[in-house]
C-alpha cells in the first residue's frame, strides 16, 4: 500500500509531514509514504500582511482541492492554519500529541528577554495577536510587519535591523532551531493561537481505511485542548484580521480554558477564563466565546 501525502513546501511544513510519516512507519512498517508538494495561495504572496489577502485558509485550500480529487490520500497542516469548517468531504483525523504551544523571542545578540529590549525597540511579527499582547506589555515597542517562514524571518532580524521577532516555539523547536530562542512568553502573558503547536491530518469523511491508520497516531490530551480552543474560535468566528487568542489546559478531570477577542486596532480587547469538565471540552470554547462577545459588546475601556 502506498499512501500520498500532501504537504506545503516550507521547511517547516516538510519536517511536520516526516515526522507525521515516521511516526505512522512506527505503527505500519510494510506502508510506503510519498510526499506531494502543494503551492497555496499563502505561499504564493510573501510581501502583504495576511490580514489584507484573506481569511484563515489561505495555506490549506489548494491541498484540500487535492485531497477531495483524489490525488493525495492524505494532507497535513498546521492546526492554526485551518479554518473553523472544512470544504465538503473532508474531516480531521485524530490529532497527534502537540508541541509546545508558547509563543518565543528570537533577539538580537545582547538581549535575553522582553524587559531587556531598549524603550522604542523594533520587534517584528505577522500577527495582530500577539501585536495587542506585546504591547500591552510593553506599550514603546515599535511593532512591525515580519512575514515569510522561519529562517526568512530570523535572517530579517539583522537584514531589516531589528531588535527581535516572535515565532511559535512549535516551529523552531520541530526546526531543531532551539539555540536560537532567547526567552518562552508565558501563556498568562501571551495567549497562543486557538491550536497553536498542534498538527491537522486531514482526509476524505468516507475513507475508512486511511483514517484506520493515521487515528493510530491520537494523543487523547491534545485532542480535548483542541476541542476547547477550536470551540472558541468557531465560537468568536475568529479571523487573522483581529487578535484573538485561546488556551487551554487540563488539570486533573477539569480544564482551564482562556480566551481573548479584540478589534482590529487592538483597541478593544477581552481576556477572558472559564473552568469546566473534561468530558465536553467543545461545548466549553463556545460557552466561553458568548461570554466574550457579550462583554465585547458591552465594552467601556
Amino acid at each position: 500500500m502506498n499512501i500520498v501525502v500532501g504537504t506545503r513546501g516550507s521547511n517547516l511544513a516538510l519536517i511536520q509531514t516526516e515526522w507525521v510519516i515516521n511516526e505512522l512507519k512506527k505503527k505500519y512498517p510494510e506502508i510506503s509514504f510519498e510526499i506531494k508538494i502543494i503551492k497555496t495561495k499563502g505561499d504564493l504572496i510573501q510581501n502583504v500582511s495576511l490580514d489584507k489577502i484573506g481569511d484563515k485558509g489561505l495555506f490549506v485550500k489548494e491541498i484540500e482541492q487535492q485531497l477531495l480529487y483524489g490525488k493525495i490520500d492524505i494532507a497535513v497542516h498546521s492546526m492554526k492554519d485551518m479554518p473553523s469548517y472544512l470544504a465538503d468531504g473532508l474531516k480531521f483525523a485524530h490529532t497527534p500529541k502537540r508541541e509546545d504551544p508558547r509563543d518565543v523571542l528570537i533577539l538580537r545578540e545582547g538581549y535575553k528577554n522582553l524587559d531587556d529590549l531598549p524603550r522604542g525597540a523594533v520587534i517584528g511579527t505577522g500577527s495582530k495577536r500577539r501585536k495587542f499582547q506585546l504591547l500591552k506589555q510593553r506599550p514603546d515597542l515599535n511593532i512591525v510587519q515580519v512575514r515569510g517562514n522561519v529562517e526568512t524571518r530570523i535572517r530579517k532580524i539583522k537584514d531589516e535591523n531589528m531588535h527581535g521577532i516572535v515565532l511559535a516555539a512549535s516551529g523552531i523547536i520541530r526546526a531543531n532551531l532551539q539555540d536560537k530562542i532567547s526567552s518562552y512568553l508565558p501563556v498568562d502573558v501571551v495567549i497562543p493561537a486557538p491550536a497553536q503547536g498542534a498538527l491537522a491530518i486531514e482526509i476524505r469523511s468516507n475513507d475508512s481505511k486511511i483514517e484506520g491508520i493515521v487515528n493510530s497516531l491520537k494523543d487523547e490530551n491534545t485532542e480535548i485542548q483542541i476541542l476547547a480552543e477550536r470551540g472558541f474560535l468557531d465560537g468568536v468566528n475568529g479571523s487573522c484580521h483581529i487578535p484573538m487568542a485561546a488556551y487551554c489546559e487540563i488539570i486533573q478531570d477539569k480544564i482551564h480554558l482562556t480566551g481573548l477577542y479584540g478589534d482590529s486596532e487592538g483597541k478593544k480587547v477581552v481576556i477572558k477564563s472559564i473552568d469546566g469538565d473534561i468530558s465536553s471540552p467543545r461545548e466549553l470554547g463556545l460557552k466561553l466565546a458568548k461570554l466574550v462577545l457579550k462583554e465585547y459588546e458591552n465594552y467601556e475601556g
